[in-house]
This record gives structure tokens, C-alpha cells and sequence, in this order.
């Protein structure tokens, strides 16, 4: 699947509140890989986090905004300790949910959830799930 890059589709002013966000540098990242390779949850990702940084730096806002893999982060910071260019994406992965989160569109809604499931759920799982998928 190509996907069409042109002046017209980067989106400058997403890259700028991703890097101020996070206070990393996008464009540090070459690509290598060691983030996917250390990350635990690589596996659940529909893209992996260097295509993420790639894309980042493309400015594809649209098509990260549609990823689940931003959810999907464990904000474990494996990839940020293993990576040979000191980025740290848990930081970017973050932003990024962030800015999703800011266009006020919750990835679960609370109130969608059945009883049950809330009762049987430890309250700090529902805290920390509820502050990383709602606005």
C-alpha cells in the first residue's frame, strides 16, 4: 500500500506540537528498529513504532490519528532505554495520544462500560486506564 507524500500532505504544525509535547526530537530517529525489537507489546501493534516515528515525521497526522498503536503502548519505556539515539518514545507515543485526546474523541468511553466489568476491575487499572483513553 503506497501512501502519496507531498508538501501539501505534511502537516508542520502537527510535527511542531508532537516534538513540543514530548520534548523529543522526531527527526533524530533513523529508523533502525530497536524500539519494535524491545518493545513487549510489538506484537498488538497494527504499525510499529519506527513506522510511527517515520510517519511522525511525515506529519501523517491522519493516518497516526486512525492507529491503534498509540493506545496499544504500554508506556513501559523499553523503547526509549534501548534506543541508540536517546529518543524517548514513550514520551512521543504520548503526545500523540494527547493530541488525539485534546480533539475531545475518548478512545473507551466510560460510561459505555457494562457494570460488571467495572466492578471486577482493580480501581487503579480503571484510574490509569481512564487518564491514558479519555479527554
Amino acid at each position: 500500500m503506497a501512501i502519496e507524500i507531498s508538501e501539501k500532505t505534511i502537516k508542520h504544525e502537527f510535527i511542531e506540537r508532537i516534538s513540543q509535547l514530548s520534548g523529543q526530537d522526531i527527526f533524530k530517529c533513523f529508523q533502525c528498529g530497536t524500539c519494535g525489537g524491545a518493545c513487549p507489546m510489538s506484537g498488538e501493534m497494527e504499525i510499529l513504532p519506527r513506522r510511527i516515528m517515520r510517519m511522525l515525521q511525515l506529519g501523517m497526522e491522519d493516518r497516526i490519528s486512525e492507529s491503534e498503536t498509540g493506545w496499544v503502548c504500554a508506556s513501559c519505556h523499553t523503547c526509549s532505554v534501548n534506543c541508540p539515539r536517546g529518543i524517548d518514545l514513550a514520551r512521543v507515543m504520548e503526545a500523540v495520544r494527547l493530541l488525539i485526546l485534546r480533539k475531545n474523541i475518548n478512545k473507551v468511553e466510560p460510561s459505555g462500560l457494562p457494570a460488571e466489568t467495572i466492578r471486577d476491575l482493580p480501581q487503579i487499572a480503571l484510574v490509569s486506564g481512564f487518564r491514558k483513553m479519555t479527554s
